[in-house]
């Protein structure tokens, strides 16, 4: 059978102990519809439960809960155990709760995501020794303040955390490490860059967190600083921290308008990307901006023209797709965009100081 986590909007009247009886109820009747309730989070302050099940498809947890009770899920959408785990720390009742005759749970499903991305700027062997040093800083850290490691890959790691301000609290322990750091001084070997979103795991899109984390994949395409956080991050970092955040070149805290640029931006730009004939005008045509507008815009929030960021994107590209080394040359530098082979290797030269097939060979090495 199949896990599915469905999503309930409850009224302000409904407490932890509602929800729980709810709970009993569609575990007395379960079997009539071949389903097994695993466990349930809820948040008292959002007024959001969601149910994790397994079940033989979506339509037999619709008609359990409607016998049950009558409280039919909003969304539901599949899920992976694991993943559910290693974003909301369990995937079962915690142990606190089983010896209570109603089981109460009281456990927002709500987290702060992190992202963080590292790139070698130069391919030489001691930065991929310093990027294997942060790598083990970055765990570490990320253990320290209570995170749970969801994916990890050879430039990214993606982080779930049940506090904002230990998210927080992380990101900038691992900034100070990294800004510690000879090497990453000299050359500007290795990049960082940090993101904070968060939010529910079932929305309207048919993956958990998808949302929250496509906001933040996006988030760190952004900006100088090395931290970037979302308009909910920083307003919640400051109701648990006597209303006070961090005012410096480190984190750049986004207003909701900046997100709403920055996602109808990058729409744009994963649809348009590998198009090489993509102008300036193209831009602001499609955002519904005066190109003045466009322009200044980009400046403050990414500190690039819209050229220069559109190449940018277009060379991280490049490397994920080099790293998955199945494509040839050409290959790459067609599926990132660029017109010609010849032309993409001289940019991509210029950025990392290397040939596209010397890149190739150190991975390979």
């Amino acid at each position: 059978m199949t896990i599915y986590m469905d999503r309930h909007d409850v009224s302000e009247a409904v407490t932890a102990e509602i929800v729980a009886q709810i709970h009993q109820d569609d575990l007395k009747i379960q079997h009539k519809y071949g389903c097994r309730g695993l466990t349930y989070w809820f948040d008292e302050v959002r007024k959001t439960a969601f149910c994790l099940v397994e079940a033989p498809d979506k339509n037999a947890i619709i008609e359990m809960h409607d016998h049950a009770h009558g409280e039919v899920p909003h969304q539901i959408i599949e899920v992976d155990a694991a993943i559910v785990e290693s974003f909301l720390g369990r995937i079962e009742d915690p142990e606190k709760a089983r010896n209570t005759e109603l089981n109460i749970i009281n456990d927002p499903a709500f987290r702060t995501i992190m992202i963080i991305s590292q790139e070698m700027l130069s391919i030489q062997k001691s930065n991929s020794e310093l990027k294997d040093n942060l790598d083990k800083q970055i765990i570490s850290a990320i253990k320290s303040f209570d995170g749970n490691i969801v994916r990890q890959d050879k430039n990214d790691f993606l982080v779930s955390f049940k506090s904002v301000t230990k998210a927080v609290l992380c990101a900038l322990n691992i900034t100070e490490y990294f800004n510690s750091q000879e090497l990453t001084k000299k050359n500007g070997a290795v990049s960082l860059k940090i993101a904070l979103n968060c939010g529910i795991p079932v929305t309207e899109k048919k993956s958990i967190f998808q949302d929250t984390i496509q906001l933040a994949e996006r988030m760190k395409n952004i900006s100088n600083a090395k931290i970037v956080v979302s308009a909910e991050v920083k307003e919640l970092y400051k109701s648990e921290n006597q209303n006070t955040f961090f005012d410096n070149e480190t984190v750049l805290a986004l207003a909701r308008s900046d997100e709403n640029f920055i996602t109808h931006l990058m729409e744009f730009i994963e649809k348009e990307a590998k198009n090489p004939y993509l102008k300036v005008e193209d831009f602001y045509t499609n955002l519904g901006l005066s190109k003045s507008k466009m322009y200044r815009k980009m400046i403050l929030l990414t500190g690039k023209s819209p050229n220069s960021f559109l190449l940018e994107y277009r060379l991280k590209q490049s490397l994920s797709l080099l790293q998955n080394q199945n494509c040839s040359i050409s290959e790459v530098a067609f599926d990132s965009g660029f017109n010609s082979p010849s032309y993409f290797t001289k940019c991509f030269r210029k950025k990392y100081g290397a040939m596209p097939t010397e890149y190739l060979n150190f991975l390979q090495s």
